[in-house]
């Protein structure tokens, strides 16, 4: 058996889940999708679907984007393909991003050229949004799939932060 350079990554994640710790589980993804990816910057949000708010539990740079900071998506774009129809944002270059997020100009401020935005979905709602910011303007279908995956990764962490219904 070979392990890959991810592997300490792959294994914070199983530590996180079998200690039942959904912050340490996201930071565990963000540094497994941080080999392929690259990012600069990775946010986690919980989709709150009766405000139409997403409010962010995880951020690889608290200082700029702190946790338990929140964005108002009710009738926007963004709200409706992201977290409505549940489908993956890509946002490439700056005019994508000025397009689509209020916060553009901190993101640029940042070096922040594209984003990769992946709901969370589970039994056809959309439980949050785990996020990548890159430096460089053009995405590839690598990154595509590589944040796809962390997504899905992220999921067990979203389900345990969900209360029984």
């Amino acid at each position: 058996m070979s392990l890959t350079s991810d592997t300490p990554a792959v294994e914070r994640l199983a530590q996180a889940y079998a200690e039942a710790s959904a912050p340490a589980a996201f930071a565990a993804l963000d540094a497994h999708a941080h080999g392929t990816l690259g990012h600069t910057l990775c946010t986690i949000n919980r989709h709150d679907a009766e405000q139409m708010r997403v409010v962010r539990l995880y951020s690889s740079n608290p200082a700029a984007y702190p946790p338990g900071g929140s964005k108002d998506k009710r009738g926007t774009a963004w709200g409706r393909h992201v977290l409505l129809e549940r489908k993956v944002f890509i946002g490439e270059g700056v005019d994508a991003i000025r397009e689509f997020f209020d916060d553009h100009d901190a993101i640029q401020a940042l070096g922040l050229r594209s984003v990769i935005n992946v709901p969370v979905v589970f039994d056809g709602a959309c439980l949050g949004t785990v996020n990548f910011l890159m430096p460089r303007a053009a995405l590839t279908p690598a990154d595509l799939a590589a944040a796809r995956l962390a997504g899905l990764l992220a999921l067990p962490a979203f389900l345990a932060l969900t209360p029984a219904g």
